[in-house]
């Protein structure tokens, strides 16, 4: 039986503006559990939250309130010294893999500093370690003595995935890694982070607004939209039963090379996203939602299992009260 690696409670993040009059709701009661072993994927249109709710859970920012538990410790009670222990367990591949690279810095010590900084090993089996690192992720012995700028995009990606493996981690958090890179390349980089999750047993949160990758990586999906979690279940039950309306609208805007589905209906969502620093009244989506009634202007709907599987499938919608 599978147990929780992480638990997260009634998240919250707020960026107070200029004067301190208004606030920018990022995250808004996120709450979910991630089990050993799984990868969850967190999808949703920029600006939705994805990347901040990453950067609270594993307190680059430090939330307004809530709770998050690495296994049995609340990270967010944790001081300094104690966090920067447990940071060990927990690491980040990021976005934009030439800024999260030091320029000045020759990859084989890039990858080396996180065992440096937390006391593995001494010299001589941290260089060993290294050259483990870069094997893993398919790169030559060389790519140690050279500089980010002498990779590709995909190769500077995989460094990125070397370096967050250095400390042997249980979870890694991986924020939109192959968005920036062709699509050969990505499919390598999913390979590569799939096989190493079998090898060592990771757990991944996956963060993407590209629905066709997080199908292929992911266990489960949790679906956002301006700062909140709208729908979250297995990946299988997702793209087969669609419950939210703006889950259906992001499915439906996925490119489908198959001449029998032009027929498909796509589903247009009309208007903009609102500003997180002023988010509708009642249901945040009713502003574009087709399916919008009275009762979404109203009240805000609460998470609720729709019924509909076996598995959980949980959807914040007014249309499965």
């Amino acid at each position: 039986m599978k147990t929780d690696l992480l638990r997260v409670e009634n998240l919250t993040k707020h960026f107070p503006l200029k004067g301190g009059r208004s606030v920018v709701h990022a995250v808004d009661g996120v709450e979910f559990t991630l089990q050993k072993g799984e990868t969850l994927g967190v999808v949703g249109e920029s600006g939705c939250g994805k990347s901040t709710l990453a950067r609270v859970i594993l307190r680059l920012l430090e939330p307004t309130s809530g709770r998050i538990f690495l296994e049995d410790t609340d990270i967010t009670r944790l001081d300094a010294p104690r966090l920067r222990a447990r940071r060990k367990d927990m690491q980040m591949v990021f976005q934009d893999a030439y800024a999260s690279l030091d320029s000045r810095q020759r990859v084989g010590r890039i990858i080396e500093e996180p065992m440096k900084i937390h006391g593995v090993g001494d010299r001589k089996s941290r260089k060993v370690r290294v050259m483990e690192l870069l094997g893993m992720v398919g790169l030559e012995p060389d790519a140690a003595s050279r500089y980010p700028h002498e990779f590709s995009g995909g190769q500077r990606q995989r460094i990125g995935i070397a370096r967050a493996l250095a400390l042997d981690p249980k979870l890694v958090i991986a924020d939109e890694p192959v968005s920036a890179l062709d699509v050969s390349i990505q499919s390598q980089v999913l390979n590569l982070m799939v096989d190493l999750r079998r090898t060592f047993g990771l757990s991944y949160i996956f963060i993407s607004h590209d629905l066709a990758v997080v199908e292929h990586i992911c266990d489960r999906i949790a679906v956002m939209y301006l700062g909140e979690i709208v729908e979250m279940t297995s990946r299988d039950e997702l793209f087969l039963n669609p419950s939210h309306p703006y889950t259906r609208a992001l499915l439906s805007a996925i490119p489908r090379p198959d001449p029998r589905r032009r027929g498909a209906r796509r589903v247009i969502l009309r208007g903009d996203i609102p500003s997180p620093e002023n988010p509708p009244e009642g249901c945040r989506f009713h502003t574009r939602c087709p399916e919008s009634r009275p009762s979404c202007r109203e009240s805000s709907p609460h998470l609720c299992d729709t019924g509909t599987s076996e598995v959980p499938h949980i959807v914040r919608c007014h249309l499965y009260r």
